[in-house]
């Protein structure tokens, strides 16, 4: 009896032991997180910033404050700072997070400070670019309101660098990234910060301009980055290989990256690297070598922390489930779902690594084998999660799925059953999807007028700085009235210069904004007008035609998105939209008219560009004001005809009812609304020629007067774009 409880005491002490170490590793794995710790050092009562402060962490990394006190520094909790400088004594403080640290310095002769105007423009400048910061991720509108209270101040140049890199933060992380693009830019004119340059390399390759992302990583010098800079260099420059297919210059520069990340133990950022070299090894179709480095990140991230071990397993779910290999990938899902207990709370519906979506995959990967029994169950539980998180897409996916599985396995009238509840949930899902286009559309509009406030403090600071300069010249060498004279005067008309330049780009930069915003406004009316065709079929409960309809928008509205921002595009793929556009209205009318399209062959193609989407109006109003009312068969043809060797001509011709009846045929209601496609065509040609100069020409002409079908012909000249 004895012997027994011993060995039930050494089995307990044994299990206490183990569970300690294990929680000792975990929390050391926590403590030994790194963070980008950002800080500023100034005189705690006059808000002086202080500069060449020397800022020394204990593990060896080191740095200086730059002219307005401001330092950025790698180090973990536990670190501690060393702040040293020749007019203070030196300070100490330990690292506890990853929040912004303001050092104070007391300075004994404080009050007889003469600056103290310029003490006080830095505190509220540092108060403000810490709201903005709080704000990034929450309200964008709000972050960049204090963006510009803080370029409201009269900020120096670094300090209008720091402002504006943190403004194309918020737009890169709210997905502008052509306002983040201009935001950096400047950040750069004022100070070339390296991280500036890094990140807006890495929103040129997002923004898909590929030349550009590569030209800007070629101009860092990699002498001038930290060590974590060196690594997300590296990284940039094999994402930006990606995007060309060229994998192995990718794997090259990914694993410079992972060599420099392992010789200063920076683990987060070696599973990174290695992830995505696995990933470039599954796109070339080498899954041994891809499976060798998704263990391997797999493995180091387990170490490293719950979070960042989640979201490698979801990764390597997803390379499992493109090779077929479906019982790792429920494995790892299933996995991935007991480590979100707890932080599931903290991710939105867009994210991959919900709950909801997770057991809908571990679903499919059962459906896919086959094994209907255990993927019920599991769509069951998505639904549920959906229902808790209000994730609507998820849902919907998830209803169809689940009757399809119930129908497989023979619960033929619970599946159909389920059809309805997939019905209603396409519903919900539409009015959802309309109510995000309003946001949408509101959100841009907000994000310009903020936008516009901040070009117009950036340049009043440009030219305040230049008046201050002058004054404080001539202040300097009063004894030279003459050559201040003289040096006013230089500058007087070098400022004028500078405004004459500046009101050309800033007439370009509205002429960019009202394009921008008449894109937004065609995209939602356009969308709109598509979707109540989808409607009409749900309606009348032709499921198919409405999945096919849906099928076929789907791939119409991915290509005009990837043109949405592009002032002209290539013709030929204008052609392949509209010709898209037509056979969607087509599908929908085709008791109504008949459609042709004729390209000249002398025509080349490719040496002419054109507005995106210019055309699409004239074809709806074509198909919608003049085929559908006709009571016969109508036809509808769209001709792209060579003028001269520098000039084409597109005539869109239907036979329907004409303009006159069309016009006769509205009600009061219709009759006081003006249409916006054609407003915003009109608008839109009208910015471009002047940007332009006369490139597109339009013009709407009866096709036959005087007959009862009268129909419409639309000419547009389009010229070719100069090499």
């Amino acid at each position: 009896m004895l012997k027994k409880i011993l060995i039930i005491l050494l089995v307990c002490i044994s299990v206490f032991q183990l569970n300690y170490a294990q929680s000792r590793s975990y929390n050391n794995s926590k403590l030994e997180t790194y963070f980008n710790i950002r800080g500023s050092v100034y005189e705690k009562s006059s808000y002086q910033p202080y500069k060449n402060v020397s800022v020394l962490v204990n593990g060896g990394r080191y740095t200086t404050t730059d002219n307005d006190g401001y330092f950025s520094i790698r180090a973990k909790v536990g670190d501690e700072l060393i702040v040293s400088h020749d007019d203070f004594e030196t300070i100490y403080h330990t690292i506890t997070n990853n929040e912004r640290i303001t050092i104070e310095v007391v300075d004994e002769n404080d009050s007889s400070s003469p600056r103290l105007k310029r003490q006080k423009t830095a505190k509220n400048f540092n108060k403000h670019i810490d709201s903005a910061d709080a704000y990034l991720k929450t309200n964008a509108e709000k972050s960049i309101k204090f963006i510009g209270d803080a370029l409201d101040e009269e900020v120096t140049s670094a300090q209008s660098a720091v402002a504006h890199e943190l403004l194309g933060d918020i737009y890169f992380y709210w997905k502008q990234y052509d306002l983040a693009i201009t935001a950096f830019k400047i950040s750069i004119q004022n100070s070339n910060r390296p991280s500036a340059l890094l990140k807006l390399a890495k929103t040129y390759l997002l923004n898909g301009n590929q030349d550009l992302c590569f030209d800007s990583y070629n101009s860092i010098d990699e002498k001038v980055l930290s060590n974590y800079q060196s690594v997300l260099l590296h990284e940039g420059i094999g994402d930006a290989y990606i995007s060309k297919r060229d994998f192995s210059a990718a794997i090259l520069s990914y694993q410079n990256g992972i060599e420099i990340a392992n010789k200063y133990s920076i683990t987060p950022k070696v599973i990174d690297l290695k992830s995505k070299i696995a990933e470039a090894y599954s796109k070339q179709g080498e899954n041994t070598k891809a499976k060798t480095y998704y263990d391997s990140s797999l493995s180091l991230a387990k170490k490293e922390n719950k979070k960042r071990a989640v979201e490698e397993q979801i990764k390597v779910a997803e390379f499992s489930s493109d090779i077929k290999d479906y019982e790792g990938e429920i494995e790892l899902r299933k996995k991935a779902i007991e480590g979100l207990l707890g932080l599931d709370s903290l991710l939105s519906n867009e994210s991959a690594n919900t709950v909801q979506k997770q057991n809908y995959k571990i679903g499919n990967a059962y459906y896919l084998k086959k094994d209907f029994e255990n993927a019920i169950p599991y769509f069951e539980k998505s639904i549920e999660e959906s229902d808790k998180k209000g994730d609507l897409v998820v849902k919907k996916d998830a209803i169809r799925k689940l009757s399809e599985a119930l129908i497989s396995k023979g619960d033929t009238d619970e599946g159909l059953a389920m059809i309805n509840e997939y019905k209603n949930v396409v519903d919900e899902l539409y009015v959802l999807k309309e109510q995000e286009i309003s946001r949408a559309a509101r959100f841009s509009r907000n994000i310009a007028e903020q936008q516009n406030r901040i070009t117009s403090l950036e340049s009043d600071r440009r030219l305040s700085l230049s008046k201050y300069q002058l004054t404080q010249e001539r202040n300097k060498r009063q004894q030279l009235i003459i050559y201040s004279m003289a040096g006013g005067l230089i500058l007087f008309l070098v400022t004028g210069f500078l405004m004459y330049k500046y009101i050309k780009q800033q007439k370009l930069a509205n002429n960019l904004l009202a394009l921008k915003s008449l894109r937004s406004q065609m995209n939602p009316h356009f969308i709109f007008n598509a979707l109540n065709s989808v409607n009409s079929f749900i309606a009348t409960n032709d499921e198919r035609s409405a999945n096919k309809y849906l099928t076929d928008f789907s791939h119409l509205m991915r290509s005009v998105l990837e043109n949405s921002e592009e002032d002209f595009i290539p013709l030929n793929k204008e052609i392949e939209l509209i010709e898209m556009y037509t056979k969607l209205e087509h599908f929908r009318f085709q008791d109504k008219f008949d459609f042709e399209f004729k390209v000249d062959k002398s025509i080349d193609i490719e040496a002419y560009t054109i507005p995106p989407m210019l055309l699409q109006p004239y074809i709806e109003n074509a198909v919608w004001h003049g085929l559908r009312y006709k009571e016969e068969k109508g036809w509808l043809l769209v001709e792209f005809k060579n003028e001269n060797e520098n000039e084409i001509s597109i005539v869109i011709t239907d036979d329907g009812i004409g303009r006159e009846q069309s016009k006769a045929l509205k009600t009061q209601n219709q009759k006081k609304q003006k249409s916006k496609g054609m407003d915003n065509i009109k608008k839109r040609v009208a910015i471009l020629n002047e940007m332009h100069k006369g490139k597109v020409d339009i013009s709407v002409e009866d096709y036959k007067k005087g007959l009862e079908n009268t129909g419409t012909r639309v000419i547009v000249t389009l010229k070719k774009r100069k090499v």
